[in-house]
């Protein structure tokens, strides 16, 4: 029995030293976010760290758990060196690998602004130059790499200093009966463990329960650790139908087909240019009315040409990657737990702006400088239906190769200038652009010629809005330039500076501009608005008889209801005129006013606001995302 209680004592030991690990990712992971992960105290960084041990606890479980399963069956050679040594390699070869992850989530979070799921797997699927990004990342971010050997080195070390001793176990009764009971006892904590406590008796604590144990929504990102986030995100399905309101109501909220017919425009061509990473906070005529103490715009361009425009300065993206942008404006159709296009419904007939302008006789391109076929870029424009893919390929230039993501911006935009020339007209066009983006190069020609900036982002938003003032000088002398409405987006945000843009709510901000050479548009709009709002916006410009399907809504039209929605790695956000809500998928768990950008002050629970006109509309939107999607009625 003595021998029993020495072999659960060394097991106790080993798990317990993950836990001390997993403490310094979490520290660090701070360190390397804490503009986005805002926590106001020390007693308040212990307290998130406490909380944290809930999903650290479910992690080193699940990793463990063949290791925990041999540590309890009584082997006659269990403290045999020859025996330790191969436990100690089943110990290391699983948590290394799941450990591992937050390291990778140190980086990768200050561009996704949520913690690493499989959904990445997802992103990288559609790569076509996987090794020369993971050379990127191992170049720039080898500080990475040290911490983490240095953590393994520790650990190893820690490890060995846990003495077992030898012995040989006496198979009688008594030490049989003990070794069961104890085994079942340790196996029956162990699974409380791994579903995070005893009261969760319906389901295992998930990503979202990170909200149900934090005061502020930014810090549940901070709390959770990202082996558990890829085990509870492993092999899910996350379309599924919901039933929460009936379907009169769905058509009285939601209404997704509609009819918009103003025709303001006659046939004109259509250039939607979806700018990489092009946050809002970058561009300045976007915040002039921030009041964002001394900011700095590196968009000079922009900036102009926003003076002939009309802009959407309370626009915001529905994804947080390239992948999840294009259905999004394009279709309508948002991305949440996963993307879209990696759903096993994305092959399916999909009525989008390519398809409606198709049938109104416009000849339709596709333009990116990656590699063909590079974020899955291609096999949608097959499935939307695009007459041209025009991408690396074609440019058929490998010296002006960035080395990366594909063409720099400014000789594939000019590219982009002297093939539209060839274009039957009216087209309807999308062209996204790549430079603006990891690993922050320009190309040499141009280095030192942008200001630096305060982030990595800010040198590399500057080259490539000097790319856009290229292409729109050289656009002016075709033929095509004065008949063409240009929309001018982003498919996500990237790296902040200032702290207004770091808000949870604000980290999907990006900028919505409409310019015609014809000065038609000017102004600037604050109504609420996201990507989804663009595909009905242009139909109900240049006009359709017919009706779309489209759960966005025409920002030229009194007609719909202004709302945002996104999903931040953890919850849905909804925003409306009055109210964010906190939806964890099946009931609201937060009401903030809608200014409350960092979602501090939970509402929830004052009797004197009403949200049920919010919380019906975000029900019966998922409920029609989730059944249209399903059902394949998206056409």
């Amino acid at each position: 029995m003595y021998n029993r209680l020495q072999s659960y004592k060394t097991l106790f030991l080993r798990l317990s030293i993950a836990y001390i690990f997993y403490f310094f990712a979490r520290v660090l992971f701070y360190f390397y976010n804490s503009n986005m992960i805002l926590i106001d105290s020390f007693q308040e960084f212990i307290y998130l760290c406490f909380v944290g041990l809930t999903f650290d606890t479910s992690a080193i479980l699940y990793s463990n758990v063949l290791f925990i399963l041999i540590s309890l069956i009584p082997f006659k050679n269990y403290s045999t060196d020859k025996f330790q040594k191969r436990m100690m390699i089943l110990y290391f070869s699983t948590n290394l690998i799941t450990y591992s992850t937050n390291f990778f989530d140190f980086i990768y979070y200050r561009f996704s602004q949520s913690r690493l799921t499989t959904r990445v797997f997802d992103i990288l699927e559609n790569e076509t130059n996987k090794m020369s990004l993971a050379g990127s990342f191992i170049y720039n971010y080898w500080h990475v790499f040290i911490f983490f050997f240095v953590m393994v080195f520790l650990w190893i070390k820690l490890y060995k200093k846990i003495e077992i001793k030898k012995h040989k176990p006496t198979y009688n009764f008594k030490f049989i009966s003990f070794s069961l009971i104890s085994s079942l006892l340790i196996i029956f904590v162990c699974i409380i463990g791994m579903r995070g406590g005893i009261g969760n008796a319906t389901r295992p604590i998930n990503m979202v329960d990170a909200h149900r144990y934090v005061d502020k929504s930014v810090h549940a990102d901070f709390v959770l650790n990202s082996p558990f986030c890829f085990i509870r995100t492993f092999n899910k399905n996350y379309f599924k139908k919901k039933n929460f309101v009936n379907s009169s109501l769905v058509k009285q909220y939601v209404n997704p087909i509609k009819k918009l017919n103003d025709s303001i425009y006659s046939k004109p061509n259509i250039m939607i240019l979806v700018m990489e990473s092009f946050g809002r906070e970058y561009i300045g005529a976007f915040n002039k009315n921030r009041k964002i103490k001394d900011y700095i715009s590196y968009t000079p361009f922009l900036d102009s040409l926003s003076k002939n425009s009309l802009i959407f300065t309370n626009a915001f993206a529905n994804g947080r990657q390239s992948i999840e942008a294009l259905p999004s404006i394009l279709a309508s159709i948002p991305s949440f737990k996963v993307p879209f296009t990696s759903s096993p419904y994305s092959n399916q007939k999909i009525q989008s702006l390519v398809s409606v302008f198709k049938e109104k006789g416009y000849s339709t391109s596709f333009f990116h400088g990656a590699p063909n076929g590079s974020m899955g870029f291609l096999g949608l424009s097959n499935i939307l239906g695009f007459d041209n893919y025009i991408g690396k390929n074609e440019f058929n230039n490998n010296s002006l190769y960035d080395g990366y993501w594909g063409i720099w911006d400014e000789p594939f935009l000019q590219f982009v200038n002297k093939e539209t020339t060839k274009l039957k007209e009216p087209f309807f066009s999308t062209f996204f652009s790549l430079s603006s983006h990891e690993p922050f190069y320009v190309p040499k020609e141009y280095e030192g010629v942008f200001p630096m900036g305060d982030v990595q982002m800010h040198q590399v938003i500057g080259y490539s809005d000097n790319a856009l003032k290229l292409f729109f000088e050289s656009a002016k002398k075709e033929p095509w330039f004065k008949n063409t409405l240009f929309v001018i987006t982003a498919d996500h945000t990237n790296q902040f500076w200032y702290p207004f843009y770091s808000a949870p709510i604000n980290r999907f901000a990006i900028p919505v501009m409409f310019y015609h050479p014809n000065n038609s548009f000017s102004g600037e709009n604050d109504v609420l608005m996201h990507q989804m709002d663009i595909f009905p916006s242009l139909v109900d410009l240049v006009g359709y008889e017919k009706s779309i399907n489209s759960w966005g809504r025409s920002v030229f039209s009194t007609k719909g209801y202004p709302f945002s929605i996104h999903f931040s790695g953890t919850v849905y956000h909804f925003s409306s005129e009055k109210y964010t809500l906190v939806f964890d998928g099946d009931d609201v768990i937060g009401v903030y006013d809608l200014n409350d950008y960092n979602l501090n002050y939970n509402l929830i629970n004052d009797e004197q606001i009403d949200y049920s006109f919010e919380e019906n509309y975000v029900k019966a939107f998922i409920q029609d995302y989730m059944s249209r999607i399903i059902d394949k009625k998206l056409d």
